[in-house]
Protein backbone atom coordinates (compact mmCIF):
# COMPACT_ATOMS: atom_id res chain seq x y z
CA UNK A 1 0.00 0.00 0.00
CA UNK A 2 1.42 3.37 -1.01
CA UNK A 3 1.91 5.89 1.82
CA UNK A 4 -0.30 8.96 2.10
CA UNK A 5 0.92 12.23 0.63
CA UNK A 6 -1.07 14.31 3.10
CA UNK A 7 -2.52 13.11 6.40
CA UNK A 8 -4.68 15.07 8.82
CA UNK A 9 -5.04 13.35 12.18
CA UNK A 10 -7.65 14.40 14.79
CA UNK A 11 -7.27 18.04 13.77
CA UNK A 12 -8.88 20.71 15.91
CA UNK A 13 -8.87 24.47 15.29
CA UNK A 14 -10.27 27.06 17.71
CA UNK A 15 -10.93 30.72 16.98
CA UNK A 16 -10.94 33.17 19.85
CA UNK A 17 -13.64 35.82 20.06
CA UNK A 18 -12.74 39.34 18.95
CA UNK A 19 -12.42 40.53 22.53
CA UNK A 20 -10.36 37.55 23.69
CA UNK A 21 -7.07 39.44 23.45
CA UNK A 22 -7.91 41.47 26.58
CA UNK A 23 -10.30 39.00 28.22
CA UNK A 24 -8.37 35.86 29.24
CA UNK A 25 -11.60 33.96 29.94
CA UNK A 26 -13.28 34.89 26.67
CA UNK A 27 -15.00 32.12 24.77
CA UNK A 28 -13.59 30.25 21.79
CA UNK A 29 -15.33 28.90 18.73
CA UNK A 30 -14.49 25.35 17.68
CA UNK A 31 -14.08 25.58 13.89
CA UNK A 32 -12.72 22.04 13.40
CA UNK A 33 -13.17 19.12 15.78
CA UNK A 34 -11.25 15.82 15.47
CA UNK A 35 -11.01 15.91 11.66
CA UNK A 36 -9.04 13.07 10.07
CA UNK A 37 -8.42 12.38 6.39
CA UNK A 38 -5.67 11.35 4.00
CA UNK A 39 -4.84 11.67 0.33
CA UNK A 40 -2.37 9.63 -1.70
CA UNK A 41 -0.16 10.87 -4.52
CA UNK A 42 -2.15 11.52 -7.69
CA UNK A 43 -5.52 11.10 -5.96
CA UNK A 44 -8.38 13.61 -5.80
CA UNK A 45 -10.21 14.18 -2.52
CA UNK A 46 -13.22 16.47 -2.19
CA UNK A 47 -14.20 18.30 1.01
CA UNK A 48 -17.82 19.44 0.95
CA UNK A 49 -20.20 21.23 3.28
CA UNK A 50 -22.19 24.41 3.64
CA UNK A 51 -20.74 27.79 4.61
CA UNK A 52 -19.43 27.63 8.16
CA UNK A 53 -18.80 23.90 8.07
CA UNK A 54 -15.04 24.37 8.48
CA UNK A 55 -13.90 23.69 4.90
CA UNK A 56 -11.78 26.82 4.45
CA UNK A 57 -10.39 26.53 7.98
CA UNK A 58 -9.16 23.06 7.03
CA UNK A 59 -7.44 24.46 3.93
CA UNK A 60 -5.83 27.26 5.92
CA UNK A 61 -4.61 24.84 8.57
CA UNK A 62 -3.00 22.56 5.96
CA UNK A 63 -1.36 25.59 4.35
CA UNK A 64 -0.04 26.79 7.73
CA UNK A 65 -2.14 29.96 7.60
CA UNK A 66 -3.84 29.13 10.91
CA UNK A 67 -2.41 27.20 13.83
CA UNK A 68 -4.16 23.96 14.89
CA UNK A 69 -5.30 23.70 18.50
CA UNK A 70 -4.88 19.92 18.49
CA UNK A 71 -4.02 17.01 16.22
CA UNK A 72 -1.34 16.62 13.57
CA UNK A 73 -0.80 17.41 9.89
CA UNK A 74 1.70 15.18 8.07
CA UNK A 75 3.26 15.74 4.66
CA UNK A 76 4.80 12.49 3.39
CA UNK A 77 5.02 11.32 6.99
CA UNK A 78 6.70 14.51 8.28
CA UNK A 79 5.05 16.91 10.72
CA UNK A 80 3.98 19.81 8.54
CA UNK A 81 2.91 21.85 11.55
CA UNK A 82 6.50 21.62 12.92
CA UNK A 83 8.31 22.54 9.70
CA UNK A 84 10.03 25.94 9.48
CA UNK A 85 12.53 27.91 7.42
CA UNK A 86 13.98 26.21 4.37
CA UNK A 87 12.11 22.96 5.00
CA UNK A 88 8.75 24.76 5.05
CA UNK A 89 9.66 26.54 1.81
CA UNK A 90 10.51 23.21 0.19
CA UNK A 91 7.19 21.72 1.30
CA UNK A 92 5.29 24.75 -0.02
CA UNK A 93 6.84 24.14 -3.41
CA UNK A 94 5.28 20.66 -3.34
CA UNK A 95 1.94 21.85 -1.91
CA UNK A 96 0.30 24.75 -3.75
CA UNK A 97 -3.10 26.44 -3.53
CA UNK A 98 -5.68 28.21 -5.68
CA UNK A 99 -8.25 30.39 -3.93
CA UNK A 100 -11.78 31.58 -4.60
CA UNK A 101 -11.37 35.16 -5.83
CA UNK A 102 -9.62 35.13 -9.22
CA UNK A 103 -8.97 38.89 -9.13
CA UNK A 104 -8.08 39.20 -5.45
CA UNK A 105 -5.48 36.43 -5.66
CA UNK A 106 -3.39 38.37 -8.20
CA UNK A 107 -1.48 41.59 -7.49
CA UNK A 108 -3.11 44.29 -9.67
CA UNK A 109 0.28 46.05 -10.02
CA UNK A 110 1.93 42.99 -11.55
CA UNK A 111 1.46 41.42 -14.96
CA UNK A 112 0.42 37.79 -15.15
CA UNK A 113 3.99 36.88 -16.07
CA UNK A 114 5.42 38.77 -13.11
CA UNK A 115 3.04 37.00 -10.72
CA UNK A 116 4.12 33.60 -12.03
CA UNK A 117 7.80 34.62 -12.00
CA UNK A 118 7.46 35.63 -8.35
CA UNK A 119 6.51 32.03 -7.47
CA UNK A 120 9.55 30.72 -9.35
CA UNK A 121 11.88 33.13 -7.59
CA UNK A 122 10.52 32.69 -4.06
CA UNK A 123 10.14 28.90 -4.15
CA UNK A 124 12.92 27.83 -6.52
CA UNK A 125 15.29 30.79 -6.42
CA UNK A 126 15.05 31.01 -10.22
CA UNK A 127 16.17 34.46 -11.35
CA UNK A 128 17.46 33.68 -14.84
CA UNK A 129 15.18 35.70 -17.11
CA UNK A 130 15.31 33.38 -20.11
CA UNK A 131 14.69 30.21 -18.12
CA UNK A 132 11.92 31.92 -16.17
CA UNK A 133 10.21 33.16 -19.35
CA UNK A 134 10.25 29.65 -20.79
CA UNK A 135 8.72 28.15 -17.63
CA UNK A 136 6.06 30.88 -17.53
CA UNK A 137 5.08 30.28 -21.17
CA UNK A 138 4.87 26.52 -20.54
CA UNK A 139 2.66 27.02 -17.47
CA UNK A 140 0.31 29.36 -19.35
CA UNK A 141 -0.01 26.89 -22.21
CA UNK A 142 -0.69 24.12 -19.66
CA UNK A 143 -3.79 26.02 -18.50
CA UNK A 144 -4.95 26.83 -22.02
CA UNK A 145 -3.67 30.41 -22.32
CA UNK A 146 -1.48 32.02 -24.97
CA UNK A 147 1.99 32.99 -23.78
CA UNK A 148 1.15 36.62 -24.64
CA UNK A 149 -1.15 36.73 -21.61
CA UNK A 150 2.03 37.10 -19.54
CA UNK A 151 2.19 40.79 -20.53
CA UNK A 152 -1.32 41.61 -19.35
CA UNK A 153 -2.49 42.94 -15.98
CA UNK A 154 -5.38 41.36 -14.04
CA UNK A 155 -7.80 44.17 -14.99
CA UNK A 156 -7.18 43.28 -18.65
CA UNK A 157 -8.30 39.68 -18.10
CA UNK A 158 -11.66 38.00 -17.55
CA UNK A 159 -12.43 36.15 -14.32
CA UNK A 160 -11.82 32.82 -16.00
CA UNK A 161 -8.48 33.99 -17.43
CA UNK A 162 -7.41 35.31 -14.01
CA UNK A 163 -8.21 31.95 -12.41
CA UNK A 164 -6.22 30.16 -15.12
CA UNK A 165 -3.28 32.47 -14.38
CA UNK A 166 -3.63 31.66 -10.66
CA UNK A 167 -3.53 27.95 -11.52
CA UNK A 168 -0.50 28.51 -13.77
CA UNK A 169 1.26 30.28 -10.91
CA UNK A 170 0.50 27.33 -8.64
CA UNK A 171 1.67 24.61 -11.04
CA UNK A 172 4.75 26.39 -12.42
CA UNK A 173 6.82 24.98 -9.53
CA UNK A 174 5.53 21.47 -10.35
CA UNK A 175 3.79 20.68 -7.06
CA UNK A 176 2.59 17.22 -6.07
CA UNK A 177 -0.69 18.42 -4.56
CA UNK A 178 -2.95 21.31 -5.52
CA UNK A 179 -5.41 22.64 -2.94
CA UNK A 180 -8.39 24.38 -4.55
CA UNK A 181 -10.42 26.32 -1.99
CA UNK A 182 -13.74 27.19 -3.70
CA UNK A 183 -11.69 27.84 -6.85
CA UNK A 184 -14.74 27.79 -9.15
CA UNK A 185 -17.47 29.33 -6.99
CA UNK A 186 -16.82 32.97 -8.02
CA UNK A 187 -17.16 32.12 -11.73
CA UNK A 188 -20.29 31.84 -13.84
CA UNK A 189 -21.51 28.35 -14.70
CA UNK A 190 -19.99 28.06 -18.18
CA UNK A 191 -16.57 29.31 -17.04
CA UNK A 192 -16.80 27.06 -14.00
CA UNK A 193 -17.16 24.08 -16.34
CA UNK A 194 -14.04 25.19 -18.22
CA UNK A 195 -12.00 25.29 -15.02
CA UNK A 196 -13.34 21.87 -13.98
CA UNK A 197 -12.28 20.44 -17.35
CA UNK A 198 -8.91 22.17 -17.01
CA UNK A 199 -8.28 20.51 -13.64
CA UNK A 200 -9.33 17.12 -15.02
CA UNK A 201 -6.86 17.56 -17.90
CA UNK A 202 -4.05 18.64 -15.57
CA UNK A 203 -4.49 15.51 -13.47
CA UNK A 204 -4.46 13.30 -16.55
CA UNK A 205 -1.33 14.92 -18.03
CA UNK A 206 0.75 15.54 -14.91
CA UNK A 207 -0.51 13.13 -12.25
CA UNK A 208 -0.92 15.98 -9.76
CA UNK A 209 -3.00 15.26 -6.67
CA UNK A 210 -6.02 17.40 -5.87
CA UNK A 211 -7.65 18.50 -2.63
CA UNK A 212 -10.85 20.22 -3.72
CA UNK A 213 -12.78 22.23 -1.14
CA UNK A 214 -16.25 23.24 -2.27
CA UNK A 215 -19.87 23.68 -1.23
CA UNK A 216 -20.89 22.39 -4.68
CA UNK A 217 -21.20 18.60 -4.86
CA UNK A 218 -21.68 18.73 -8.63
CA UNK A 219 -18.15 20.07 -9.09
CA UNK A 220 -16.69 17.64 -6.55
CA UNK A 221 -18.49 14.73 -8.23
CA UNK A 222 -16.77 15.50 -11.55
CA UNK A 223 -13.29 15.83 -10.06
CA UNK A 224 -12.89 13.59 -7.02
CA UNK A 225 -12.82 9.86 -6.33
CA UNK A 226 -13.18 10.24 -2.56
CA UNK A 227 -15.40 12.73 -0.71
CA UNK A 228 -15.42 13.96 2.90
CA UNK A 229 -18.54 15.70 4.22
CA UNK A 230 -18.06 18.34 6.93
CA UNK A 231 -20.79 19.74 9.17
CA UNK A 232 -20.16 22.13 12.05
CA UNK A 233 -16.44 21.34 11.92
CA UNK A 234 -16.81 17.57 12.12
CA UNK A 235 -16.62 14.79 9.54
CA UNK A 236 -20.12 13.29 9.27
CA UNK A 237 -19.43 11.04 6.29
CA UNK A 238 -16.53 9.86 4.16
CA UNK A 239 -16.92 7.58 1.15
CA UNK A 240 -15.94 7.00 -2.45
CA UNK A 241 -17.88 9.00 -5.04
CA UNK A 242 -20.08 6.13 -6.24
CA UNK A 243 -21.12 5.05 -2.75
CA UNK A 244 -21.72 8.56 -1.46
CA UNK A 245 -24.06 9.54 -4.30
CA UNK A 246 -25.81 6.18 -4.55
CA UNK A 247 -26.33 5.45 -0.84
CA UNK A 248 -25.52 8.50 1.33
CA UNK A 249 -25.51 7.44 4.97
CA UNK A 250 -26.02 10.76 6.76
CA UNK A 251 -29.17 12.95 6.51
CA UNK A 252 -26.98 16.03 6.00
CA UNK A 253 -25.28 14.39 3.02
CA UNK A 254 -28.66 13.53 1.57
CA UNK A 255 -29.73 17.18 1.85
CA UNK A 256 -26.58 18.35 0.09
CA UNK A 257 -27.08 15.85 -2.73
CA UNK A 258 -30.71 16.91 -3.14
CA UNK A 259 -29.49 20.45 -3.83
CA UNK A 260 -26.90 19.43 -6.45
CA UNK A 261 -26.81 21.57 -9.57
CA UNK A 262 -24.95 19.98 -12.46
CA UNK A 263 -22.35 22.33 -14.02
CA UNK A 264 -22.61 23.24 -17.70
CA UNK A 265 -21.24 20.61 -20.04
CA UNK A 266 -19.55 22.93 -22.54
CA UNK A 267 -15.77 23.24 -22.28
Amino acid sequence: MSPALLEVQDLGVDYRSRRAWYRPGASRTRALDSVSLSIKAGAALGIVGESGSGKSTLARAVLRLVRPSSGRILWKGERLDDASGGRLRAIRRELQAVFQDPFGSLDPRMTAGQSIAEALESLEGLRDRRASSSRIADALREVGLDAGIARRYPHQLSGGQCQRVAIARAIVVRPQLLICDEATSALDVSVQAQIVNLLIGLRQRTGIGLLLISHDLAVVRHLCEQIVVLKDGRVVEQADRTTLFATPAHPYTRRLIAAVREPAKDA
